[in-house]
């Protein structure tokens, strides 16, 4: 019974952590892994910073889709993969390595909270040397 007991305690508290630590919304992820701007766009902040290859756009959401548009179909995805995320106060972000057509790209993706839900603020690509 004591097993029983604990193990059930223990089963909450993994989910508790679960659930607690959806910071990234997977949406987002699975946007990247598909190469889709139009699911993106659901996650996007009202204004959101680009930054293609080191050159910063400050955009609002509808040309900011219009624009990952264009770069996913420039760059056929194959993946992407998560490599890191992180949590510091009302804001998160990912690390993650996005392959394509035209060769891997890291993408650092960075959220705020806006009503208890994360939105992206600002997306980094830049080509991979490797």
């Amino acid at each position: 019974m004591k097993k029983r007991a604990f193990l059930g305690l223990a089963a909450l508290l993994l989910w508790a952590v679960a659930v607690c630590a959806q910071d990234v919304p997977a949406g987002v992820v699975q946007a990247f892994k598909k190469g889709s701007s139009q699911e993106l766009k659901g996650y996007l902040c009202d204004q959101v910073e680009l930054v293609f290859q080191g050159k910063p756009q400050k955009t609002d959401k509808q040309n900011a889709e219009v624009l990952m548009g264009i770069f996913f179909s420039s760059n056929k995805v194959s993946g992407f993969t998560v490599n890191h995320q992180g949590k510091r106060d009302d804001s998160s972000f990912i690390v993650g390595t996005l392959s394509t057509s035209n060769g891997d790209f890291r993408v650092n993706c960075f959220f705020k909270r806006i009503q208890n839900n994360y939105f992206v603020h600002q997306i980094r690509i830049d080509k991979t040397n490797e």
